[in-house]
């Protein structure tokens, strides 16, 4: 359809395509909703190259740090620094805390750690993969307390739970308890 332009000359005007609403379901493959979480809402601030020695890949994280409050230490691959709210945690990961100390992590199957004051903490091994049937929570609470609360690991596979102290060994089954070594 041509027309006259006020300004002179002739305007061309063209249909446009028909608007075809896409279902966005179709297009993107499905993500968990622990992954988008972690992915959005915790993803660790920027920061300088020196400093990104504890940030840990999304593929290879296993808890997002919820809460921290005083000192408490990431001791990660022969390094450490300050742990931040939103950091990314790793299945071998130690946390270490001072006397006013205190962080409260999540794990991707729901499980709920708060390590107390003056706490050693070394994560040893973290499994949830529902698909392959893996699953373990394993860690040894050198000294300090903490509070587990089990999540998903706890209710499918209570015997992959296994919480260590210097002078015991725990099985979880699908509960919540603190744990505290001197």
């Amino acid at each position: 359809m041509n027309a006259s332009h006020p300004m002179g000359g002739t305007a061309v005007c063209t249909p446009h395509p028909p608007v075809v609403a896409v279902d966005r379901a179709k297009r993107l493959p499905a993500l968990p909703t622990w992954l988008l979480v972690a992915l959005l809402a915790f993803a660790p601030p920027l920061r300088p190259a020196a400093a990104q020695m504890v940030t840990a890949p999304v593929a290879e994280a296993v808890a997002v740090v919820k809460r921290v409050s005083g000192a408490v230490q990431l001791h990660r691959g022969g390094g450490q620094q300050a742990l931040k709210e939103g950091d990314s945690l790793l299945a071998s990961d130690r946390l270490v805390s001072g006397a006013d100390g205190m962080a409260a992590v999540v794990f991707r199957d729901g499980t709920r750690l708060t390590v107390g004051a003056s706490t050693d903490l070394q994560l040893r091994r973290y499994a949830f993969e529902p698909k392959a049937e893996d699953y373990a929570f394993d860690l040894y609470l050198a000294k300090g307390r903490t509070v587990y609360a089990s999540g998903k690991i706890g209710k499918l596979a209570p015997q992959s739970v296994r919480l260590e102290t210097p002078t015991a060994t725990v099985g979880v089954r699908g509960t919540r308890l603190i744990l505290e070594a001197e």
